[in-house]
């Protein structure tokens, strides 16, 4: 039988062998906290990274955000002008050194910084803005709007069903809603949680480089023979990887006739997250030039084509009555298409010579 002595000598929570006091969970905190904010950066430090001229955020590493935040910081201290967009303006179908940037670039000396990311949508391009192109202020931008975003409910993130899309932690995940957009409560508040901590990018980013998108702890399961600090030395891609053009098709023979069924701006969710995009530049105090297309109006018949115009003529009027510098190029000839939006190598040659051709570009573009 116990004594009292005996139960005034028994230690609450005995499986515990060490118990912090207050101010020690206080130091816990602190240093956790620090390390928290502080590896990010000294990783920089110690993992070099310069990109040259012409480069572009490599295709392997869309979906890494805290890599193009770190590209983004050293392209608006070199260059004079970035220029944000999607496919099209990352050339999806050219290698880097034949991408608009590129021959805008050729003109001047190399004053154009690609800041394009295949798949990036108006609704996702918001977001990346927002939280990883901070940096982008003071600057001259062109800013791409590509109006295949607005060719159905489908790619306007409209449908009631459910539809897996491009870069879904950069979308708004509550307000404004996107009607397709279905994922659980918890993951929307992961991707809120990891747009605010570094820490939380620089693990995803270690995850896409060094661990095969998997995660530490599945790569050792699926690698239980190798050192997990091996793959810590990250290397990032150094090849150009990108989906070769087809340039001997005709392509306004192969989609001539397509149904577009497009939206009219004033309905249109990926327009209104494009110009919350262009009022969150000038906010910033950037100089915005905003590039409508091309898009492949080759394509196009009978109503489709009537719709399309009348998209861009509203399109342009938005820009017209916000003040807003444009260019909505002639459309390419048809075989410097690949397809609806994204040209071969000459069509970006020639949109960059139209550009320099333009008063109001030459007139941006001029300290």
């Amino acid at each position: 039988m116990k004594t009292d002595s005996d139960k005034d000598r028994e230690i609450p929570f005995s499986s515990n062998s060490i118990r912090l006091s207050i101010s020690q969970w206080i130091v816990v905190a602190v240093v956790c906290c620090a390390a928290v904010i502080l590896i990010p950066r000294v990783w920089e430090k110690f993992n070099k990274f310069s990109p040259g001229q012409d480069y572009r955020q490599p295709y392997e590493l869309s979906n890494d955000y805290w890599q193009y935040q770190r590209y983004c910081r050293l392209a608006c201290m070199e260059y004079d002008t970035v220029v944000i967009g999607d496919s099209v303006v990352w050339g999806h179908y050219v290698s880097k050194d034949h991408t608009l940037s590129h021959y805008l670039s050729e003109q001047t000396g190399g004053q154009f910084a690609n800041l394009g990311l295949d798949g990036i949508h108006p609704a996702a391009m918001e977001g990346l803005l927002r939280y990883y192109g901070k940096d982008i202020k003071n600057k001259n931008v062109i800013l791409h709007f590509n109006p295949l975003w607005m060719s159905s409910p489908k790619h306007d993130l409209q449908t009631d069903k459910e539809f897996h899309f491009n870069h879904p932690e950069l979308v708004a995940q509550f307000s404004p809603k996107i009607p397709c957009y279905k994922t659980s409560f918890s993951t929307k508040i992961s991707y809120i949680v990891k747009r605010n901590i570094a820490f939380s990018n620089w693990v995803s980013h270690l995850n896409i480089t060094g661990f095969d998108n998997a995660g530490m702890p599945q790569w050792t399961l699926e690698n239980p023979y190798k050192n997990p600090f091996n793959a810590l030395a990250v290397r990032l891609p150094d090849k150009d990887v990108y989906e070769k053009a087809d340039i001997t098709g005709q392509s306004d023979n192969k989609t001539r006739g397509n149904n577009f069924q497009w939206l009219h701006p004033e309905e249109s969710l990926q327009w209104k997250f494009f110009q919350r995009s262009v009022r969150l530049l000038q906010e910033r105090g950037n100089k915005i030039f905003v590039l409508v297309g091309p898009f492949n109006e080759h394509m196009l018949e009978g109503e489709s084509r009537t719709d399309y115009i009348n998209l861009k003529n509203k399109v342009e009027l938005w820009l017209q009555q916000n003040d807003v510098d444009y260019f909505l190029p002639e459309p390419l000839p048809a075989e410097f298409y690949q397809d609806a939006s994204h040209p071969i190598s000459r069509g970006y040659e020639i949109i960059a010579e139209q550009l320099f051709e333009n008063a109001v570009f030459k007139a941006f573009i001029l300290p």
